[in-house]
């Protein structure tokens, strides 16, 4: 299977509302925090199981609605 690479508009557009892991991601400027685009790797997990995995090095968790969510660091909540 081919892994697609997505902007960060699409992944918000095809995955709304919801944690992804992400693979293999660029960022604007080489920022490291502002995603430019990512392969879509994990979908439907958790918060906490995405960020076990973000954790031991293998995916980027990050949620596509970040105006629904007050990040404190590593910590999310959802509004």
């Amino acid at each position: 299977m081919l892994e697609e690479r997505l902007t960060w508009e699409q992944i918000q557009e095809k995955y709304p509302d919801q944690w992804v892991g992400l693979l293999d991601v660029k960022y604007e400027e080489n920022d490291g925090i502002t995603i430019e685009s990512a392969i879509v790797e994990y979908t439907g997990l958790s918060m906490d199981a995405l960020t076990k995995m973000m954790l031991h090095g293998k995916c980027v968790a990050r949620y596509t609605t970040p105006d629904h969510a007050f990040s404190l660091g590593m910590i999310e909540v959802l509004s």
